[in-house]
């Protein structure tokens, strides 16, 4: 594993290992237990979507980790203003020892991989969002004690989170639902990963038959950044995907939510089953400082 660009490139002995590190680096944390394990090394955050959990998690994470973080705007970087991404790489690459990057188009962090000599980590891109889902499967195991076996539900958007959650959870042994409006479907390449794994999933267009018997839901916010001018059309398409009291019915009686956050609330998902199921979905919050700590040593260690 010399970066983490997508779930699509790790396989399931990587993802646990990425887990049981961060599980131990949680708990190192929590009794006060320092792990230097990145002293020295400095780590370049490249935000061409801006992003309140993802900057605060990764420069505390670095920090705690004996390292520094270097914030970058897209008005730092000279991408798209006519330098080649593949230029930038190369030249980050002897200054840095990792970048992060949170952008758009997913070539753009292929390219940095394949360009520079330095771990890529994918902070984001429209295609997909690895560590978010890497601290998901992190809080399912903790409330669950294992993954293999579960059902996973997820209701909305077949976005970036979809995505992700289809592979991740695919790859951990998981029955996967997905339930999103016809023509808001996850990523064909996605599918098609899916496709080979037809035992463990199912897509549909109909929320309630997603949610049946299903150990944790989850829901993202129906119009991502860079979607806002859509905002009115998906509030009309997604009518009926939300997350609420009804929904849950379905669902196993121990059902948990999971959210990645901001919610909106009464779109998506209720402020009632918000509030009540917050403690697990501020915990998949705090996860995502715990498992991208786990993706930086793993990548950026000397070990």
């Amino acid at each position: 594993m010399n970066h983490l660009l997508k779930l699509l490139d790790l396989s399931c002995e990587e993802i646990t290992e990425l887990l049981n590190l961060a599980d131990q680096l949680k708990y190192e944390s929590k009794h006060g237990i320092r792990h230097p394990h990145l002293k020295g090394k400095t780590l370049g955050m490249i935000f061409q979507k801006a992003s309140t959990r993802t900057r605060v998690s990764f420069e505390v994470g670095m920090s705690q980790l004996g390292g520094s973080a270097l914030f970058l705007s897209s008005r730092d970087l000279q991408i798209g203003r006519g330098e080649p991404v593949q230029d930038t790489a190369r030249v980050l690459s002897r200054y840095l020892d990792g970048i992060m990057i949170r952008t758009f188009a997913q070539q753009e962090v292929e390219d940095l991989a394949k360009y520079g000599s330095i771990p890529i980590i994918n902070g984001l891109t429209d295609f997909c969002h690895p560590c978010q889902v890497l601290a998901d499967l992190m809080t399912v195991r903790e409330y669950k004690g294992a993954l293999e076996g579960l059902t996973l539900c997820y209701i909305g958007d077949g976005n970036n989170m979809a995505n992700s959650l289809i592979v991740g959870g695919l790859k951990m042994g998981m029955y996967v639902r997905i339930a999103t409006p016809e023509n808001y479907r996850p990523d064909p390449q996605v599918l098609d990963f899916a496709a080979a794994k037809s035992d463990h999933f199912h897509w549909c267009s109909n929320p309630m038959e997603a949610a049946a018997n299903a150990d944790v839901v989850f829901t993202d916010v129906w119009a991502s950044m860079g979607q806002e001018g859509e905002a009115e059309t998906r509030r009309t398409a997604f009518k009926g995907f939300q997350v609420n009291q009804e929904l849950l019915k379905a669902c196993k009686s121990d059902v948990m939510v999971q959210h990645c956050l901001p919610a909106h609330r009464e779109e998506e998902i209720t402020e009632e089953v918000f509030e009540a199921h917050a403690q697990e979905i501020f915990d998949e919050a705090e996860n995502r400082l715990h498992a991208q700590k786990a993706v930086m040593v793993k990548l950026m260690g000397d070990a």
